[in-house]
C-alpha cells in the first residue's frame, strides 16, 4: 500500500504579503522611469554601453557597470532598472529590520514611500547611471561592520556582493567604502570597538571582491589586466575647483616647467569647465597630453597641502549635505 505524497502548501499569507510589497516597492522606486516610458538617460550612460562594444577603456566608465547594461540591452533596459529598484528596495529593508525599526512589509514599505516621495532614490533607481550603487554600497557596508550577527546566511552573501558591485562601478565609490573601513579601524584602535575584526576583515573581502570583478571585466572586455583609467584626472578636477591647483602651480612654476604654468591665470573655475569645455585642455592634448602632469600636481598637491586637502574636501561634503 503506498501512500500519496503530500501536495505542495500555498504560499503563507506573510510571504505574499511581502512579495505584494516589494512588488509596490519596485513600482514605487521605478516610477519616474515608468511615467516616462523608457529607462532614464545620463549624459555618461552611452560611456558605460559603449565599452562592450567599442572593447576599450576610458576615464571613469565601469566595464562591470557597462556589462550589467549590456545583459539589458535587449529589453529595452527594464530588467536594469528592476535590478537596481530591487536592490534598493531590498537593503533599505534589511537596514529598518536590523535597527528593530520594521518588523514586517508595512513599515518598510512606508519609508520606501517617503523617499520615493521626498528624495531623489526612485530617479537614481531608474537612471542607467552608477550612482545608485553609491548609496546602496554604503548601507551594505554598514550591515557588513556593525549589524552582520543579525544577518541570515545568504542575506550576508548577499550584502557581499552589494558591497562588491559597488566599488566595481565607480572608483569613487570604492575609494569612499575604503575611507569609511579605515575610519572604523581608526575607532577599533583609539575609542572603542564599534565593529569587530572579523566584521572589518569581511567587508575589506567584499571591496577585494569587488576590485577583482573589475579587474576580470576589464580583461574580457579589452584584453588588458588593467585598472579602470581615470582617477587623477577626476582628483585634479577637484583640486583645480577647489583652488589647489593654482596655487601648486604659483609655488612651482618658478622652479619646474609645467604644461599648465603659462595658463595657470587663465584656468577655469569649474572642473567641467576645463575638462570638457576649455580650449586650454584640447590645446595641451586633453588627457593623454597631460596626464602625467595631472598626476604629479595630485600627488604633489596631497604631500604638500594636507590641511587645505581636507578643509576642501570638509567644505565639498557639507555643501554635498
Amino acid at each position: 500500500m503506498t501512500t500519496a505524497a503530500p501536495r505542495p502548501s500555498a504560499p503563507s499569507l506573510p510571504r505574499l504579503a511581502a512579495l505584494a510589497a516589494f512588488a509596490v516597492a519596485l513600482l514605487m522606486l521605478a516610477a519616474p522611469a515608468l511615467w516616462n516610458g523608457y529607462p532614464l538617460l545620463q549624459y555618461d550612460t552611452g560611456g558605460y554601453l559603449a565599452r562592450w562594444h567599442e572593447g576599450t577603456l576610458v576615464l571613469a566608465r565601469s566595464t562591470v557597470y557597462g556589462l550589467f547594461l549590456h545583459l539589458g540591452e535587449g529589453w529595452r533596459f527594464w530588467p536594469v532598472v528592476a535590478a537596481q529598484a530591487a536592490v534598493a528596495a531590498w537593503v533599505v529593508g534589511l537596514v529598518l529590520r536590523c535597527l528593530g525599526l520594521a518588523r514586517g512589509p508595512a513599515p518598510v514599505l512606508a519609508v520606501l514611500a517617503i523617499l520615493s516621495v521626498a528624495t531623489a532614490l526612485p530617479w537614481l533607481a531608474g537612471v542607467l547611471i552608477t550612482d545608485i550603487f553609491a548609496g546602496t554600497g554604503v548601507l551594505a557596508l554598514y550591515l557588513v561592520l556593525i549589524r552582520r550577527d543579525a544577518l541570515g546566511r545568504f542575506e550576508r552573501i548577499g550584502v557581499t556582493l552589494a558591497i562588491a558591485i559597488a566599488a566595481a562601478t565607480h572608483s569613487a565609490t570604492l575609494a569612499m567604502l575604503l575611507a569609511l573601513v579605515a575610519a572604523a579601524v581608526l575607532a577599533n584602535a583609539g575609542i572603542r570597538t564599534i565593529a569587530p575584526w572579523t566584521h572589518l576583515g569581511h567587508a575589506l573581502a567584499a571591496l577585494a571582491l569587488g576590485a577583482a570583478m573589475l579587474l576580470a571585466a576589464n580583461l574580457a572586455v579589452a584584453g588588458r589586466l588593467a585598472w579602470t583609467p581615470g582617477g587623477f584626472e577626476l582628483s585634479f578636477g577637484r583640486m583645480l575647483q577647489d583652488g589647489i591647483v593654482a596655487r601648486y602651480l604659483d609655488d612651482h612654476c618658478v622652479t619646474e616647467k609645467l604644461k599648465l604654468c603659462p595658463y595657470r591665470k587663465q584656468l577655469p573655475a569649474t572642473a567641467d569647465e576645463f575638462l570638457w569645455d576649455s580650449p586650454i585642455f584640447d590645446e595641451l592634448g586633453r588627457f593623454e597630453g597631460l596626464r602625467d602632469e595631472m598626476r604629479r600636481i595630485v600627488l604633489g598637491s596631497l604631500a604638500e597641502y594636507p590641511l587645505l586637502q581636507l578643509k576642501a574636501a570638509l567644505a565639498a561634503t557639507l555643501r554635498q549635505l
